[in-house]
């Protein structure tokens, strides 16, 4: 199962696509709440010295703008993960199952890029060998 979540990150479809996206946009809002309110608060106990500045240090420490917050990539990190599992597991593998229960099948034999380049590079030498061969003539002022 999870290998089928790999592919659907690393894989292009229409309807995934569409659902993925329509889906996760009203979802995002829901993990982002879920991860300021909860997750967020957590990692920001470990912020050491000055906790209300969350996790994460200062690359100048007497200039406040400099802070570098690492609990907002975590939390960014954390809504990636949870908003693609929750619309792979809800949403893609029920409806994988679907297409199958029903008898859609995805084509098998498509051509590749290597397969369409092979044929191009076959017709590419087949117009060169029915070429007549050319001779150079010779040029009567270099004489």
């Amino acid at each position: 199962m999870l290998k089928g979540f790999k592919d659907f990150l690393f894989r292009g479809n229409l309807i995934e696509l569409a659902t993925a996206f329509v889906i996760g946009a009203a979802f995002t809002t829901l993990v982002n709440t879920f991860t300021s309110a909860i997750i967020e608060p957590v990692l920001n106990a470990f912020g050491g010295k000055n906790a209300s500045q969350g996790l994460g240090f200062r690359i100048i420490s007497d200039n406040p703008s400099t802070f570098i917050n690492i609990s907002t990539i975590i939390n960014a990190l954390i809504v990636f993960v949870l908003t693609a599992a929750v619309l792979y597991f809800l949403f893609i593998v029920p409806y994988e199952r679907s297409k199958h229960l029903i008898g859609i099948e995805e084509p098998e034999n498509e051509e590749t890029d290597k397969d369409i380049l092979a044929d191009i590079r076959g017709l590419l030498r087949e117009a060169r060998d029915d070429r007549p061969e050319t001779r150079p003539v010779a040029d009567p002022s270099d004489g």
